[in-house]
């Protein structure tokens, strides 16, 4: 059944004709608005707190220097920039700012892979704003309902572009914000022909399902994609183990990659049910690669208690979960779980260790991996870092956008 919304918008959001007001920001925010900075937070703020979100502003520092245009919220974020001049936020500028973001990945996403990133945020000039590319789907994730009315603009941009058959809608909200993900405008499909069923997409000859209405755990992280490619031609012979596996996009690509075993692990039944699935989408047989669902936790050290070893093991854990074994923190617990993991690491073998936090530097993730490494009796080097992928761009002006860290260490 074809459906099109209209995602929120009305004659007072963007793109409608809505009456432009002035927000007045202190130095220390107009210093950062100068430099590219693309928020404003509530203690910025010179005449009292936001009290209305979604609405378009202009932004002024205390000389009177207009700062672009931004959008009002109520949250931990007062105001996100979305132009750095006083033009609309209109079609012309939605088109624009899609046009500029799919020149920054010509050449970057590699031949045969149709799951990647189109606009990733604050580093593609739209705060607040995500569109993932899922073979001829599009999954628009939101972080907040203030840039709701964007939404109109931003379906159309997308259709513009051609060979789209759905845009779907999740919303994404930031784990500062304590209202929880909005409930208007509902999650799902925005425009198409299409149900609500499973999108096979590739990477490097991967088959995965994927499902863009949830976003943005659809299926697989494509900002992993340059840590796949560079263990592929590792997989050979290799026992391999996988925890927080989810789907199993690591799982997959280690069994069609030659790996003698791949164990997968993680908390959620119905996830490993679609790594089961994908599995069998790639033509492999689920029953000689087993799951485990289980604490990864109690899984390391059951395994420990037995003696297994793994020549790869895969650690991409949550920032933050709660489960029956308690509450998680990658912050405070990592060096526990890198203790854990290198256990059942074989002498020589790789632990592949990710962290998305952006809070967390490169120097102190790689402490915190010493600390752990030290607590279990390993010593080891560093072979490999990644960052994201560059479909995942960090604009210089936004120290935030470096949140993936990703390292291979083999262990003595």
């Amino acid at each position: 059944m074809a459906r099109e919304r209209s995602g929120g918008g009305d004659a007072g959001r963007p793109g409608r004709g809505a009456a432009v007001g002035v927000l007045r920001v202190n130095g220390h925010s107009d210093r950062w608005l100068a430099q590219g900075f693309p928020w404003v937070y509530p203690n910025e703020l010179v005449d009292g707190p936001v009290r209305e979100a979604g609405r378009e502003v202009g932004l002024v520092g205390p000389s009177g220097a207009a700062r672009g245009r931004a959008l009002t919220d109520t949250g931990w974020i007062a105001a996100r920039v979305m132009r750095r001049d006083e033009g609309p936020l209109d079609a012309a500028w939605m088109q624009a700012r899609l046009a500029a973001a799919r020149r920054r990945r010509q050449g970057v996403v590699p031949p045969g892979t149709d799951c990647w990133r189109l606009v990733h945020g604050e580093n593609d000039d739209l705060p607040g704003i995500r569109v993932d590319v899922l073979g001829r789907h599009r999954a628009i994730i939101l972080d907040t309902a203030a840039v709701a009315g964007l939404l109109p603009l931003l379906v159309d941009a997308l259709r513009a572009e051609g060979e789209v058959d759905g845009v779907w809608l999740s919303w994404r909200p930031d784990p500062r914000e304590t209202a929880g993900p909005p409930t208007t405008p509902a999650a799902g499909l925005l425009w198409g022909d299409v149900e609500q069923t499973e999108v096979i997409v590739t990477e490097a000859g991967v088959r995965l399902a994927t499902r863009p209405w949830e976003a943005p755990d659809t299926g697989v992280y494509p900002d992993m994609r340059d840590v796949r490619r560079w263990l592929a031609p590792t997989w050979g012979g290799r026992r391999v183990l996988n925890t927080f596996a989810f789907t199993g996009a690591f799982s997959v690509a280690a069994a069609l990659g030659g790996a003698e075993e791949v164990v997968s692990v993680d908390l959620s039944r119905p996830v490993l049910e679609r790594l089961q699935a994908n599995l069998r989408l790639n033509g492999l047989d689920p029953a000689r690669h087993p799951v485990e669902v289980e604490d990864t936790f109690k899984l390391l050290d059951r395994f420990r208690r037995q003696g297994r070893r793994f020549d790869t093991v895969i650690v991409d854990p949550p920032s933050f979960s709660r489960s029956a074994a308690g509450v998680w923190s990658a912050k405070q617990d990592l060096p526990r779980l890198v203790s854990a993991a290198a256990h059942v690491v074989a002498p020589g073998g790789w632990l592949v260790l990710a962290s998305n936090q952006g809070q967390v530097a490169p120097r102190e993730f790689r402490g915190q991996v010493a600390t752990g490494l030290a607590k279990a009796g390993r010593t080891g080097v560093e072979l490999a870092w990644f960052s994201a992928a560059p479909d995942y761009p960090a604009s210089v002006t936004f120290p935030e956008g470096h949140y993936l860290k990703v390292g291979v260490w083999a262990l003595d």
